[in-house]
């Protein structure tokens, strides 16, 4: 059945993108910026998020303009953030954007949609937002019956919804670290004596702490590693207990391994996932960043569902339970308690043979991307 009012692509001169989540969701909408500039070369495509996530979709070749909201404008009291958020406004309305593509159900991306006076606008099927939240989008995008589909497929749903049907090769997850970036993680690197491929990328820790692999478990798992040969290479964010949770793992290890926990912007993180031969850890951010550049990946899903939020587009392997039919709940936690026993009675030798499979099935692979890099 023929999509009864698709918009007439040729006119859009100018498209806006809303995602105001978290850092994954965000990069997850790197496909639609690809498939719609594919489709329309001639359309100028501009990104809103929040301005810490700006770094998963900076530098991205599709994009024109990217504009951040500081969570810190609160901050300022209601003067100062009124400031603030009219002057976004002025810009978004400075840019005469006829298409707007509203991908959460945030209040602020209909009123966005309004007030820059958008010709064409989409947003999710809300019933309960009432009339204000229908009249704010020329195109409302129902919610699956099936839920359990990836998010990268489900934010393509927005180009759907309007007749653009993206092709396999357009649906493309990417990301850009930069100059700056890569000579950074040239630099760290180097002056370990680690080579691009020679390495493996171990970031074990999510800052939702419930979704962490027990450091004892990772601990055992990095020492086969290393007795294998491998070198390893460990990540966290900046947080003190991400660290703390890193420290433990690598003071049971029986070899040095570079440390670059909490030291690395998002960008330098990118950079430095994106010369590793293998990624491995949780379901977080950093796993999407390790997809978005083709580096394989192996991670550990407990009470978040991999069918929605795995690694996307890449080889990998996901290690998960087989033993506990209430996964994936989305609890943090069993009960809320922030331990979930589907992950932390995950074996470690699940784990091993997953990182051994993976690896020899992407030797081939490897090779020939190393070549290319």
């Amino acid at each position: 059945m023929l999509l009864t009012d698709p918009i007439p692509l040729q006119e859009v001169r100018r498209a806006l993108v809303i995602k105001l989540r978290h850092h994954g969701d965000v990069l997850l909408t790197a496909p639609v910026l690809h498939a719609l500039k594919a489709r329309a070369p001639h359309c100028e495509i501009d990104a809103l998020v929040y301005q810490e996530t700006a770094p998963m979709l900076q530098g991205h070749p599709a994009l024109t303009q990217l504009h951040g909201i500081d969570r810190g404008w609160k901050k300022r009291g209601p003067l100062g953030q009124a400031k603030a958020e009219l002057g976004l406004l002025r810009a978004l309305r400075a840019r005469q954007y006829d298409l707007v593509l509203h991908m959460t159900d945030h209040p602020r991306g209909a009123w966005i949609a309004r007030l820059t006076g958008a010709r064409w606008a989409v947003g999710p099927s809300r019933p309960a937002r009432g009339r204000m939240w229908r009249k704010a989008f020329s195109h409302l995008q129902g919610e699956p019956l099936n839920a359990r589909r990836h998010t990268a497929e489900r934010n393509l749903d927005v180009l759907r919804r309007i007749g653009l049907y993206p092709e396999p090769d357009e649906r493309v997850l990417s990301i850009h670290p930069g100059t700056e970036a890569e000579a950074r993680a040239d630099a760290l690197l180097g002056a370990a004596g680690l080579a691009r491929g020679g390495f493996i990328a171990i970031h074990p820790v999510s800052r939702w702490m419930f979704k962490s692999w027990p450091a004892e478990q990772v601990a055992t798992l990095c020492g086969r590693l290393q007795h294998a040969g491998w070198k390893l290479v460990f990540t966290c964010g900046p947080d003190a207990d991400e660290k703390a949770f890193v420290a433990r793992i690598i003071n049971a290890l029986p070899q040095p391994v570079l440390d670059l926990s909490g030291q690395l912007s998002l960008r330098e993180l990118a950079a430095v996932i994106g010369r590793a031969r293998l990624f491995f850890g949780v379901d977080s951010a950093p796993m999407h960043i390790a997809a978005a550049q083709q580096v394989p990946t192996v991670a550990l899903f407990g009470p978040s569902g991999e069918l929605e939020w795995g690694p996307w587009g890449v080889p990998h392997r996901v290690v998960a339970s087989d033993a506990h039919p209430c996964r994936p709940c989305g609890i943090d936690g069993c009960g809320g308690g922030k331990i979930s026993d589907c992950l932390v009675r995950l074996p470690v030798e699940q784990a091993w043979a997953a990182v051994q499979d993976l690896l020899a099935e992407t030797d081939g692979r490897a090779s020939l991307r190393l070549h290319h890099a």
